[in-house]
């Protein structure tokens, strides 16, 4: 069977981004939660907004396959900011069927960095960037 890795590229970009946008649009509006979160540790709330560039924009980014390298690595980041400052007494954690607590953050996380090593495939908007 002959290998198509940009198909493959392309499937993991829809999977990891097109899942996301799913808790970003949830986020519409909503920032109340995550903006109190940031007041408690004392940054400032306007930094809350940064969660609708991990969920949104970085996402949308990352399906069209426009500056995915760069898109994915914000998206990763976003995710590092998400464990640590709502499932840091998680990490170790096991759910009730044995997985661990953050597995889909962690998912979601090395999906994304692995998107940017690999780049979007030839299956994307723009393909001649460094950050593409």
């Amino acid at each position: 069977m002959k290998k198509n890795t940009d198909l493959g590229l392309l499937l993991l970009r829809i999977t990891v981004a097109g899942l996301m946008l799913f808790h970003g649009v949830a986020k519409l509006g909503h920032l109340d939660g995550i903006q109190g979160m940031l007041s408690d540790i004392g940054v400032p709330q306007i930094v809350g907004y940064g969660v609708y560039v991990t969920e949104l924009v970085a996402p949308i980014l990352m399906i069209i396959g426009f500056r995915t390298r760069l898109a994915s690595l914000v998206f990763f980041f976003g995710m590092v900011v998400a464990l640590l400052m709502k499932h840091s007494g998680d990490i170790f954690a096991l759910s009730r069927t044995g997985g661990l607590e953050i597995e889909l953050i962690l998912l979601y996380a090395f999906g994304a960095l692995a998107l940017f090593f690999t780049g979007a495939g030839k299956y994307a908007i723009s393909t001649k960037n460094i950050w593409d």
